[in-house]
């Protein structure tokens, strides 16, 4: 329960400061996709079923407020959860590189499906200055903040797995 708690906290946090600190200093027009790190992170450290909750989850609520259709971006990043979280077996976790490349490989698809979409809706624009001027600095960006959320995530489940252990040896707890 406290898992789901501070979960649902992160993601409403992330959600706020992509729209609001990091909205105010935009680099080339974007913003860095925090909901993607945040998704990557607990999917690589928690496996394929919290990858798919955090990115559902996280979807929605950017669909909420960002998107004229809803639901998109909840089952792009579903999908990037479930995806990512397939390789949680074959990673470790204080190693930093791994979830960069995955983050960039995962925004990169983000753009590219969420550009697909939109011209399956019928709202055409150039491609290549969506891949030039949206989908790669926003890959930068987000991957350059990784750097810093990405520790701040790993602690955090790191606390959590922590609690869960000693509250499932705690004699006291019925079972």
């Amino acid at each position: 329960m406290r898992r789901r708690i501070i979960m649902l906290i992160l993601i409403l946090a992330c959600f706020l400061a992509q729209c609001t600190v990091w909205g105010m200093f935009p680099i080339g027009n974007v913003k860095p996709n925090l909901l993607l790190v945040l998704t990557v992170a607990f999917a690589l450290m928690r496996g394929r079923k919290s990858g798919m909750i955090t990115g559902l989850i996280s979807g929605l609520v950017m669909d909420l407020y960002f998107s004229r259709y809803f639901g998109l971006c909840g089952l792009i990043y579903m999908y990037i959860g479930y995806f990512v979280g397939g390789l949680y077996k074959f990673f470790f976790d204080e190693d930093i590189r791994m979830p960069m490349l995955l983050v960039a490989v995962s925004d990169f698809a983000y753009g590219i499906i969420y550009y697909l979409f939109r011209l399956l809706f019928k709202m055409r624009f150039d491609f290549g200055a969506y891949l030039k001027h949206i989908i790669v600095p926003e890959l930068v960006y987000t991957v350059a903040v990784t750097l810093v959320l990405y520790r701040v995530f790993f602690v955090i489940n790191r606390k959590l797995s922590e609690r869960e252990r000693e509250e499932e040896e705690s004699p006291w707890l019925l079972k």
